[in-house]
């Protein structure tokens, strides 16, 4: 093999990496710039935030409990050989409020609502209904997209919240009720150490960032997917993978920007 078929070969790969990120990032600019054609229409928004939001409360919820549960019982397993148990309630607040809460909630809704997103959008697309809709001098990106994207980006967050308060509440039962934490030592050195601005206030942050990235991750996939149900199939897959790791890469480096001081 010559060194100018190598370097072909080389270099085609990174090139059409190179374009799908230049493109990704002017879907997104043209996303924003539709977006306040929504403030018409906010029935658009709140639709997709009952499909998105509401249908993954559940699982939202129940994963919260048994983490929180879990996070208490390995705490105070932990914390027991210090004795230092009655900060069972500080170690459980933090661990969900900085990273348990946000990580996790991104990644369980970019198992359930992103590639629930990207395969409606991969369906529509390969039904030729956003074809149509250009036909009709309907944009796709306002109609369809935009009102999909701010549900997702306004869901991580409240879903976050929902997903370390119920935490908080499943160390409580098993430190305090199953285990026989100090229930007044257990609350109280939970509020007194657990900062409003650099803990509560970062974690919510992270969970915007992440509603932002899945969602868009996940309607991009869709949109740009060819129109055949293998290809769907194989874009719902990335969607889950690249979420993933976005996440995963995200939550570095905000984690070193909030925490390292």
């Amino acid at each position: 093999m010559s060194v100018k078929n190598w370097l072909s070969r080389l270099g085609a790969p990174l090139r059409d990496y190179v374009e799908s990120i230049g493109y990704g990032a002017r879907t997104f600019g043209s996303l924003l710039k539709v977006s306040p054609g929504l403030l018409r229409r906010p029935s658009l928004v709140i639709e997709q935030l009952h499909f998105i939001g509401n249908y993954s409360m559940l699982i939202i919820t129940l994963s919260g409990l048994f983490v929180g549960m879990v996070l208490g019982l390995q705490g105070y397993t932990t914390l027991n050989k210090y004795g230092a148990e009655q900060s069972l309630g500080v170690l459980v607040a933090l661990g969900l409020t900085r990273e348990l809460g946000p990580v996790i909630t991104a990644l369980l809704f970019a198992g359930r609502a992103g590639t629930s997103l990207t395969a409606e959008i991969g369906l529509m697309k390969a039904g030729e209904q956003l074809s149509a809709m250009e036909m009709m001098a309907v944009n796709p990106l306002q109609r369809v997209l935009a009102p999909r994207f701010w549900a997702g980006a306004l869901s991580v967050p409240l879903l976050a919240s929902v997903f370390s308060a119920v935490g908080v509440l499943g160390g409580w039962l098993v430190g305090v009720q199953l285990i026989g934490v100090d229930d007044g030592a257990f609350w109280s050195q939970m509020q007194a150490s657990v900062d409003i601005w650099k803990d509560i206030a970062n974690g919510f942050i992270k969970s915007v960032v992440f509603g932002i990235a899945i969602t868009f991750i996940a309607l991009y996939q869709g949109y740009e997917a060819q129109p055949t149900p293998e290809d769907v199939a194989r874009a719902t897959t990335r969607t889950v993978v690249i979420s993933s790791l976005t996440i995963w890469w995200l939550d570095f480096m905000m984690t070193a920007l909030m925490f390292s001081k």
